[in-house]
């Protein structure tokens, strides 16, 4: 088993999930968590991970953490000596991913509200890794500036998934994500999104692990 499948046997996805859906927890699909919004397919999450290529005591930014699932995966994967801060605009999902993380144990994880206006979580920043799990149709520039010099970014855009450097972007297959939502700038919910149908594909290209330096952890 390697350290993406055990981040998988640790984090059971059905403990993410609403009742509702808990007894589909072994599909591979998105499944729905409320607001529009999913849980991503399971191999869709691999896959980004993967790409991802997060180390042990790296600094990450969960960007649309939802339930919580991928947040807590990431932190099986950076381990206690990082930190992982997921960071959700939905007030309602907030408070389900931050229990859901809690109830892990793992200290080094935890799920916070947007500030209104603000893309991210700049005042934390730099991120060796940002997760983005949702389109927002660009790249996200104002999460990129978040990256460390040497960090990575990966996330869909335009339904395409990208891999994002500070100086350099490829392109790893299509993919369909529910809509970015984005924090309002006067602090009021958001309103929905604009579609709550969408669901991950198979990518139509392979995805390449790339291993970086260890920075020393936060």
């Amino acid at each position: 088993m390697d350290r993406f499948a055990a981040a998988f046997a640790a984090c059971p996805r059905e403990q993410f999930l609403p009742a509702a859906v808990r007894s589909r927890a072994a599909y591979d699909g998105p499944l729905e968590i409320g607001h529009g919004q999913t849980n991503s397919q399971p191999r869709t999450v691999e896959a980004m991970l993967r790409l991802l290529d997060v180390q042990p005591g790296d600094h990450v930014l969960d960007v649309g953490s939802g339930s919580g699932w991928t947040t807590a995966l990431l932190a099986h994967l950076v381990g206690p000596t990082g930190w992982v801060r997921g960071v959700e605009v939905l007030p309602d999902l907030v408070a389900a991913g931050a229990a859901h993380v809690a109830a892990t144990g793992m200290a080094w994880a935890s799920v916070e509200a947007a500030v209104p206006g603000v893309l991210g979580l700049p005042g934390h920043a730099p991120y060796d890794r940002i997760l983005v799990s949702a389109d927002g149709g660009a790249l996200p520039e104002e999460l990129r500036d978040q990256l460390a010099d040497d960090g990575v970014m990966v996330g869909p855009a335009d339904g395409l998934m990208l891999r994002a450097t500070r100086s350099a972007v490829t392109q790893h297959g299509h993919y369909r994500f529910v809509p970015l939502v984005r924090p309002p700038s006067d602090g009021l919910s958001p309103p929905p999104p604009a579609s709550s149908s969408l669901s991950s594909r198979r990518p139509a290209s392979r995805f390449r692990r790339r291993r970086g330096r260890t920075p020393p952890p936060p």
